[in-house]
């Protein structure tokens, strides 16, 4: 499941690694968990994955959460912390040679979901990953999961050719 898998990571990431931060870290599920096509729920631990890292290595918090929401009309996952924030050129660009928040991106829209930051200097930084339902869940017929990376290959093909 899901949770668990976040869970474990987050707790590898805060006892085993001595050069990572040492902040708490705590999963909160609302709702009944739901399944979510395999796909969709790799692509969504990719992503958890990246901001907990991130979080652990980076935010220099205290306090590491992750947030995952079932909802019937909408999947929603946040990962915050209470650290110094992310720079907003980093935000907005990502690093050289890292993919960060751009690639976190990208994730969410091949799979129909939007991903946003609030972040500030000091302030910590708050990352949520939003899936409407009939995408999350598969509750609408036309859209599968399958069908949204097709999409998303023919966008991006479509954006090479015209560069």
């Amino acid at each position: 499941e899901l949770a668990q898998a976040v869970r474990a990571l987050g707790e590898e990431l805060a006892s085993h690694d001595s050069t990572l931060s040492s902040a708490r870290f705590n999963v909160v599920v609302e709702g009944p968990p739901q399944d979510l096509h395999p796909i969709l729920r790799d692509e969504i631990y990719a992503i958890a994955r990246e901001a907990v890292r991130n979080a652990f290595r980076h935010a220099q918090a205290r306090n590491i959460e992750a947030d995952i929401t079932y909802d019937g009309s909408l999947f929603r996952l946040r990962i915050r912390d209470d650290g110094n924030g992310i720079d907003p050129g980093i935000v907005a660009e990502g690093r050289a040679g890292h993919y960060g928040v751009p690639g976190m991106r990208e994730r969410a829209r091949r799979i129909g979901g939007k991903l946003d930051v609030w972040t500030g200097t000091g302030a910590g930084t708050e990352i949520e990953l939003s899936i409407p339902g009939s995408i999350a869940y598969g509750t609408s017929p036309g859209r599968t999961v399958l069908g949204l990376f097709r999409q998303a290959r023919g966008r991006e093909k479509a954006e090479r050719t015209h560069d």
